[in-house]
Formats: structure tokens, sequence, C-alpha cells
């Protein structure tokens, strides 16, 4: 029973605490919309006076902007009034302005006219004293211009032959005085030997009994020897020698050296004399190599191809005239590096030009072509500067040349070539240079004489003066020095001289 009354009474002290807090929460309720309410009038009563505001300033704007475009309108109006003014101020000045043009264009027609007809009146009188003239000279206008033209023409050729003597006295003073100095100064500063070189094929002998061991049973060794190394081989009556002859300098000297060691060894048949002349061979590829590279270093060249610098040890087995051709690259290699320093040049394609200008006579005789041309080709195809291949093909004047440093190699060529003692040449040569240059200048009109003096440095030549004038002895100077520098090979330069002498001769009787 207790019990039963304990559960009521929790029951109801249950259901008390639910209604209890259902009317707290519905308080709590009713509270919280109430200030929410609240809340939101404030929100709408600000947000309404945030508008009325912002309505008062933005009519204060409108008026402040109206009142600015009104000024602005007023301004451009009175502007534009001012302009419009201004504008009929200019048209009226331009009407007037294209009146008194018209006035002037009236009184110029007006004077042109009369210009015209005194025009016609000059003219007509000078037709009068043109026929006047040619009644009295008895010439027509033709003959008359071509009398005064004629007399012109002489007259300035005169002139312009004694201009041009002078200036070509002038420059070539001043030239001669410039170049000799620079020739000087290099050919000092380079101090090579001038002894010309002889080269020889002469094998020497030990004794004369050495000659039938070389010849051999009925030719057996001679041929052997000739067949092996291409070469020709004389035995005559040259006391303790032998000749050895061919065209090529490399292979005579292989012959030349593997002959020397077959005498020394003492023991020549077939057999043993292609090992020899192979071994020599092998020691003349050497000994072109060491060459090449050490006129390379005295040239002072770099960044050649090894094998533009072994062609070029093939030089040092061949001459010109008697100069050895490797000694002579290196010459020519150091003149033009000091003439291009003189000159401002390029220095370094100076000294390459001067060095490898020959390269072509290292060619083998088989090739066909000028050695000028093939040491061109030769160096391009090698990675030879532009430049230097175009100095090797230009420095004889076969293709046109392209720079200063190829001027320069072709001079300092020329100086290696004709400073005394650097080249011989024999007699018959010598005479038949001679008498071409003779030949060659008494071949032009008007000449009576010519003589070559000077070892064929210069030739002075004499002409018939009721044939050629002062004019024509000039352009027959410049001409026969053009034929010679076209048709011969000379080292240095031929200097032409043309002699016209008129005598005036008359007798007393």
């Amino acid at each position: 029973m207790d019990t039963i009354v304990a559960v009521l009474i929790a029951g109801l002290t249950l259901i008390v605490g639910l209604a209890i807090g259902f009317f707290i929460n519905r308080l709590q309720s009713q509270k919280v919309q109430l200030q929410q309410r609240e809340k939101a009038e404030k929100l709408v009563t600000d947000a309404r006076e945030q508008a009325r505001t912002i309505e008062l300033q933005a009519r204060d704007s409108a008026l402040k902007i109206s009142q600015a475009a009104e000024t602005e309108i007023t301004r451009l109006r009175s502007e534009l009034t001012r302009e419009e003014e201004r504008l009929q101020h200019r048209r009226a000045e331009l009407d007037t302005r294209v009146d008194r043009l018209e006035q002037r264009e009236q009184a110029v027609n007006k004077r042109q006219s009369t210009v015209d007809r005194r025009a016609n009146e000059i003219e007509k009188l000078h037709e009068q004293q043109l026929e006047e003239l040619q009644r009295v000279a008895q010439l027509n206008t033709e003959q008359a211009r071509g009398i005064l033209l004629a007399e012109v023409e002489k007259d300035a050729r005169a002139d312009m032959a004694r201009i041009i003597r002078q200036i070509e006295t002038e420059a070539r003073e001043e030239g001669e005085k410039r170049a000799r100095k620079l020739i000087a100064d290099s050919v000092q500063r380079v101090a090579t030997e001038n002894v010309a070189e002889f080269t020889t094929s002469l094998v020497p002998l030990p004794n004369e009994e050495m000659k039938g061991r070389i010849v051999g049973r009925n030719g057996r060794n001679i041929r052997a020897f000739e067949q092996a190394a291409g070469v020709d081989v004389i035995v005559d009556d040259t006391p303790e020698a032998v000749t050895i002859s061919c065209f090529e300098p490399v292979r005579r000297e292989v012959a030349r050296r593997a002959l020397a060691k077959l005498i020394l060894d003492g023991r020549i048949h077939p057999a043993h004399i292609e090992k020899v002349l192979d071994d020599e061979q092998k020691a003349v590829d050497k000994v072109i190599v060491e060459a090449g590279e050490q006129a390379t270093f005295d040239a002072g060249v770099t960044g050649l191809h090894p094998e533009v610098m072994r062609m070029m040890g093939r030089l040092k087995y061949r001459t010109s005239y008697g100069q050895n051709q490797l000694a002579h690259a290196v010459e020519v290699a150091k003149l033009s590096g000091i003439l291009a320093a003189e000159l401002g040049a390029n220095e370094e394609v100076a000294r390459q030009a001067g060095f490898l200008h020959d390269l072509g006579k290292a060619m083998d005789h088989n090739q066909e072509g000028t050695h000028a041309l093939l040491g061109a080709e030769f160096a391009k195809r090698y990675g030879v500067n532009a430049q230097v291949v175009n100095a090797i093909a230009a420095h004889h004047h076969e293709v046109e040349q392209e720079s200063v440093e190829a001027v320069i190699a072709e001079s300092a060529d020329a100086i290696s070539g004709a400073r005394p003692g650097a080249r011989r040449e024999d007699l018959e040569a010598y005479i038949k240079r001679i008498r071409t240059l003779e030949d060659m200048a008494t071949a032009f009109k008007g000449v009576s004489q010519a003589y070559a003096i000077q070892a064929g440095r210069e030739v002075r030549i004499i002409v018939k003066p009721e044939e050629i004038d002062d004019l024509e002895a000039t352009r027959l100077a410049r001409d026969i020095a053009k034929k010679i520098e076209e048709t011969m090979q000379y080292p240095g330069q031929i200097r032409v001289t043309v002699i016209r002498e008129t005598r005036a001769v008359d007798y007393a009787k």
C-alpha cells in the first residue's frame, strides 16, 4: 500500500514538474520573440533614417552637378561665340587676300604679255644677228659649234694631260717615299740571308768503281733504282759523282738519300733498293712534317690544319730561281705581318696569307691548274679563312683581290723575290725576258724604238712625235705597263718611260 502511495506521489510530482517546465519554457519563448520584434523594429527605424540621409545627400550632389553643368555650358557657349567671331574675322581677311591675289594675277598676266612680246622681238633680233654672223663668217651653226667644241676639247685634253701628269708625279713621289720606307723597315726587321740557294742533285761517290756497282750487271741495279724511285740516274764523266734528275723535288730528295745510303752500305741489288727507298720515303715524310711545323712556328702562324702544314713542308725541297720556297714563305709571312701592322690591317690574316700564298707549288705536277688556284682550293678544303683563300688565289691577279690583306701579301711576295740576292736567273731566261719587253713595246703604234735597261727593271720607249702627242704619250705608257702586267711574270716592278722629242730643222742657203 505504501508502495502504491509512493508511486502516485512520484507521478503527481512529475506531472507538476512537467507543467511548471512547460510554462517556464513558454514564458522564455515569448520573451525571446518580444526581444526579436523590438530589435527588428529598431533596424527598420535605423534603415529609414539612413535612407533619408542618403536621399538628402543625393539631392545635394545632384544640385551641385546641375550647377557645374550649367557653368560649363555657359563657358562653352562663350568660347563658341569667340571662335565664331574669330572665324568671321579670318573669313573677311581671306576674302580680302583673294581679291588682292586676283588683282595681282591680272597685273602679272598683263606683264607676261609684255614679256612674251619682247621675247619674240629678242628672238627675231637673235635670228637676224645669227644670220648676219653666218653670212660674215661663211659658217653655219653646226660648223661653228664643231670648231668651238674641237678647240675646247683640245684645250681640255691638254689641261687634263697636264693635271694627270702633275697628280701622278705627286702621287708617285709620295707613294715611292712611303713605300720605300715601309719596304726598308720590313726588310731590315726580317733580316734574312740574301744568298740564293742552289739545289743540287749530285750524289758523291767514294771512288769511280762505285759507278759500276750502281749500274750493275747489264744495268740491272740502275734500272731497278730508276723504276722504284721514279727518277733518272745519270752516270757520266763527272768524277766521283752521279746526277739524279726528276721533275718532282720530294721524289728526287728521296732518291738522293736512298742512293747515298746504298753507297754507304755497299749492298746494291733490286731487293735492297726497294727496302732502302721505302725507309727513306718514311724518313723524308717525317722531315717534311717537321719542316712544315717549324716553318709555321717561325712564321708566327697558328690554327692551321696538320695536312696544310705537311703540304707546306714539301716546299722545303722546292726552289724558284734558286730561292728556297719554304724559306720564302716564312719571309713573306713576316713581311706581311710587318706591313699589315704599319698599315693598320689584320696582322693575323696578312701573315697567314703571306705564309700560304705559294701553297699550290707543293702540289703534284699531275694536277691541272695554276699554283695560285690549286693552293686556294686546297686551303679552302681544310678550313682556312675565306680572306686568306682569296689572297692565295689573287696574288697573281687570277681572281679579284677582296681585301687589303691580299694586296699586302702580294706586295710582300714581290719584296721577298726582288730583294738583292734572293733569286738567280740564267742567261737564256734573262735575254728572253729582255727581248720580250722590247718586242712588246715596239708592237704599239707610233713607237720608234724601245730599250730594256737596268736588268729589265725599266723600259725606255722613243715615239714618233708626228704620230704621238703629249696626251697620247701618257696613255701609251699606261697601256704598255698594263700589257706587261697582263702577259709577263716578274718580281718587283718594271718602270715604263715614254720619250717624245720634237725637232725643228731648217737650212740657210
